[in-house]
């Protein structure tokens, strides 16, 4: 029975590196241990569970659904890098949900990420144009059209859809940004901007400068 465990995880295993060579990128053998600096607390939203709630008309305690788990292969991670791309690149793999940090020595880091919604993906290549902590949502005009409950303008802050930091794509109206929503990571959701969680935008914030170029696949 042992053995039978071993070799469905070694088939696993070979399963996953195979689908990152495909850009370049490739799982490390032994396999890649989430980064303690990002997993930790964070980790717990992986976890399927309820947060009990009190009825006010009844004197119950009920459980309230939670939010779908984040899948652990969207947490961050190290993999390795063979592509063309020099260290410091940010690639974004749309189809895969991936957003990768080119590093030197044959590394890179991956970040799962929100895409965009069928009608709204798009690739490309642009720099970072400039940074924001907490950034103000001005959504455009064509948003609003579509969605006339929407603000003309909301401050930054923990409900803010743009999250804790935003980057912005060369002239465009998109950025890769933090999110409220972090159950939406690994998902097609978004009208084109590409989300991260709040912790681990604020990771790529600090170690990106304005002028990154950003390949989005």
């Amino acid at each position: 029975m042992k053995s039978l465990v071993t070799v469905a995880a070694l088939c696993a295993f070979a399963f996953a590196g195979a689908a990152e060579a495909g850009q370049g990128f490739s799982v490390p053998r032994p396999p890649a241990v989430l980064s303690p600096d990002l997993a930790t607390p964070w980790l717990r939203q992986t976890e399927p569970g309820g947060r009990p709630t009190v009825s006010r008309k009844r004197t119950t305690v009920r459980a309230r659904a939670a939010p779908p788990p984040i899948a652990r292969q969207f947490l961050p991670t190290m993999v390795r890098y063979s592509g063309p791309e020099a260290p410091g690149t940010i690639v974004i793999d749309t189809n895969r949900r991936f957003l990768f940090l080119v590093l030197d020595g044959g590394k890179a880091r991956r970040y799962g990420v929100g895409v965009g919604r069928p009608g709204f993906s798009w690739a490309g290549a642009h720099t970072v144009t400039a940074k924001a902590e907490w950034p103000t949502w001005t959504p455009p005009e064509e948003m609003r059209q579509r969605e006339p409950h929407l603000p003309v303008s909301m401050e930054g802050g923990l409900d803010n859809p743009l999250g804790a930091r935003a980057l912005y794509l060369g002239d465009t109206l998109y950025r890769i940004h933090g999110s409220n929503q972090p159950w939406t990571i690994g998902r097609a959701v978004s009208s084109g901007c590409i989300r991260m969680r709040n912790e681990d935008v604020v990771d790529l914030y600090d170690r990106v400068p304005v002028g990154t170029r950003v390949i989005v696949m």
